[in-house]
């Protein structure tokens, strides 16, 4: 479908909400108004507001940036918002709930396509339901482009093309810990944790999905040698901490196996990959694995129960909330990865990214805003379809990544 002559490069959608206001910031700071873009949202109100708060707190007038109004759940709408874009941005979530319109549409139009959903069950239904769709239409549609998964996704994207660089072969094995972060998840993020468990408690099927590693592979192909996740802690020697488990790897840890499967088994057919966070040593960092692996096991299950989950939903921040500038710039994020040589154990490499942002809110919106531009600019070689950051993207957005949104990736060690 062609798509070069429509009114705008992006559209951010969802543009009054918190974590979509700072991704039309990093927009305006870094860009301006180079190339057409427009904001999205419900209320014409709220969004001449955040027009006029960009230009306050940016200092580049966004005055003519357009202004597009309607609603997520209008087939109709949604329909000509993606017929006017080459991207679209979406920040509306719970995607469950509020995304399958747009997917739809871009799908359908060719649109360029990228969100911050951590829902595994909704990935496979729209994988499902519009992959041939958006692979005839050239449509690259990419999921999960904020924290959760591009640390991972990228993390391990950038360790194997070093292993095959340097030892000519992929890891056989990779694993993710989580050396630390400051700043918590987002509103949206824990919304769409309670909106998946509600789901999980009318449909079984939502629940298998969410339990199996390969959940979002592609259909047909054989899945690798991975287990289903653990709440366990254990000794890592290779780092030599104790580690516990981490919340994001039942989402991280599907995109990373969707990435390696639409590569074309590019890390391996029996790659195998894990994530865990990073506790520290002796009975100090055991107790600390022991309590953060206790603590998530006694607040999964409570969530499970309905009253409880309404009782923490009502706790949530409201749209448009979030911490202050001051917060999410003392934010930060720190992943190690380890790649294992498939036949020689003493090789092994190590790789280091890191944010200058709190994960939920400032980080995630520079790394979503750098996926939309990369999206919108980039002369990308994947064909379309439902994609990962690292299948669609791979080393243009980590380019971008590093040049523009505080992130660094390096190679750790000898």
């Amino acid at each position: 479908v062609e798509t070069q002559t429509r009114d705008f490069d992006v559209v951010v959608w969802g543009a009054t909400g918190f974590v979509g206001r700072l991704t039309a910031q990093h927009i305006l700071e870094h860009y301006g108004t180079s190339f057409p873009w427009a904001l999205g949202g419900r209320s014409e109100t709220k969004l001449s507001a955040v027009r006029d708060a960009l230009t306050a707190e940016t200092g580049v007038d966004a005055s003519g940036l357009p202004l597009i109004v309607g609603d997520a759940a209008d087939a109709t709408f949604m329909r000509g918002l993606a017929e006017r874009t080459r991207v679209a941005c979406t920040t509306v979530g719970p995607y469950a709930l509020y995304g399958s319109e747009l997917v739809a549409a871009c799908a359908a139009t060719g649109t360029h396509y990228c969100d911050l959903t951590g829902e595994v069950f909704w990935m496979g239904r729209m994988i499902d339901a519009h992959q041939d769709q958006a692979q005839a239409s050239g449509a690259r549609m990419v999921h999960a482009c904020g924290f959760d998964c591009i640390p991972a996704d990228l993390g391990v994207f950038f360790v194997q093309q070093a292993m095959k660089a340097r030892h000519s072969v992929p890891g056989k094995r990779v694993k993710l810990r989580v050396a630390g972060f400051k700043g918590g998840a987002s509103g949206g993020t824990a919304a769409s944790a309670i909106n998946m468990l509600e789901e999980q408690s009318r449909d079984p099927e939502v629940r298998r999905r969410n339990e199996n590693p390969y959940a979002i592979n592609p259909r047909g192909q054989r899945n690798g040698p991975d287990d289903p996740d653990s709440f366990r802690i254990a000794w890592d020697a290779d780092f030599g901490q104790w580690t516990g488990p981490f919340i994001m790897a039942n989402v991280d840890t599907r995109v990373v196996r969707r990435s390696n499967a639409l590569l074309a088994n590019a890390y391996g057919p029996d790659f195998r990959y894990e994530e865990a966070m990073l506790m520290g040593r002796g009975p100090f960092g055991f107790v600390k694995a022991l309590g953060l692996a206790t603590a998530l096991r006694v607040g999964m299950a409570a969530m499970t129960v309905g009253p409880v989950r309404r009782a923490a939903a009502s706790r949530m921040p409201a749209p448009g909330e979030g911490p202050s500038r001051r917060v999410r710039e003392a934010g930060y994020w720190d992943v190690r990865l380890l790649a294992e040589h498939p036949s020689d154990s003493s090789e092994t490499l190590r790789a280091r990214l890191t944010g200058d942002r709190d994960p939920g809110y400032g980080s995630t919106a520079k790394m979503l805003a750098e996926s939309a531009i990369c999206l919108a600019r980039d002369s990308l070689t994947s064909s379309g379809g439902i994609h990962t950051p690292a299948s669609a993207m791979g080393e243009a957005l980590l380019d971008r990544l590093q040049q523009n949104a505080g992130v660094t990736v390096q190679i750790e060690g000898p």
